[in-house]
């Protein structure tokens, strides 16, 4: 595989040629937006290198936020009651990815908890049917979102809850990343293992760039709280990296997608609760 960002002896100009490309492949694979080509070096029917790029996901994260935000903002400053605005805001992110993380914490809970062998497990993470456990942690998870979301609009303006959606979001991505890059693959040949696996020093790249966001919160509420939702953030990545091992020996692009989910998650309950 190639090095990560830059590349060994790649000028300045190709390394941002490059992280654009990257930044373009990941909203392709994470998102449901018709990105164009962004320059020569992208390749637009190309799965996304992650053993280079994994540390551009926390920018993709906070770029597949912006629609929801947007909402967020423009809608929060209407006379809608919080709670209305936060129901559009997560729609819109939902819809902007397909609810390709929503599926893959359904899948990964219906899997996890509806069987007794990995081989079993993984089986019922393959069928794209849903079951009862998935059901109820996709209903628990949308409302508890929707809750946060309204949370941080009653009790901030409409645009530092906006920004403390972003945050999450790109948060959350850091987390996927660290996840992936620990983890083995649980099924050789899936689509997650497919796209390489995130280097340590992506990973940890991605960490920064996640965590800084997390710290960028700090300009709407207190310290406490953005560090709150940093130890959170860190308990979810150990708890899911755990979770996986013990169940299924790895990860699939499932696994991550739920790692997703609970982070953000994870991110907005320690904005919420010491603000």
């Amino acid at each position: 595989m190639t090095g990560d960002h830059p590349q060994d002896g790649e000028s300045p100009a190709g390394g941002i040629s490059r992280a654009m490309a990257d930044l373009a492949a990941c909203l392709r694979f994470f998102s449901r937006l018709p990105v164009p080509c962004v320059n020569k070096t992208d390749n637009p029917a190309a799965l996304p290198d992650f053993s280079r790029a994994a540390w551009v996901m926390p920018l993709a994260g906070a770029v597949l936020a912006l629609p929801g935000a947007l909402v967020l903002l423009v809608a929060g400053a209407t006379a809608l009651p919080g709670m209305v605005v936060a129901i559009l805001a997560v729609g819109v992110g939902i819809a902007v990815t397909g609810g390709l993380h929503e599926d893959g914490l359904a899948d990964v809970v219906d899997g996890f908890f509806g069987a007794g062998t990995a081989e079993r497990r993984l089986e019922i993470m393959k069928d794209s049917r849903i079951g009862a456990f998935g059901t109820l942690a996709l209903v628990l998870s949308v409302l508890l979102k929707v809750a946060l979301v309204t949370a941080l609009l009653e009790r901030h303006a409409a645009l530092p809850a906006a920004l403390l959606l972003v945050c999450a979001e790109a948060g959350s991505r850091a987390v996927m990343a660290g996840v992936w890059c620990v983890l083995p693959p649980a099924r050789p040949g899936g689509l997650a293992s497919l796209c390489g696996t995130p280097s340590p020093r992506g990973a940890a790249l991605a960490a920064a760039l996640g965590g800084g966001a997390l710290l960028a919160a700090v300009a709407v509420v207190p310290l406490a709280a953005a560090m709150t939702a940093l130890f959170l953030t860190l308990l979810t990545a150990a708890g899911i990296r755990g979770l996986a091992l013990a169940k299924i020996g790895g990860h699939t692009g499932d696994v991550l997608g739920a790692a997703q989910q609970v982070a953000v998650l994870s991110i907005l309950l320690g904005l919420c609760a010491a603000a």
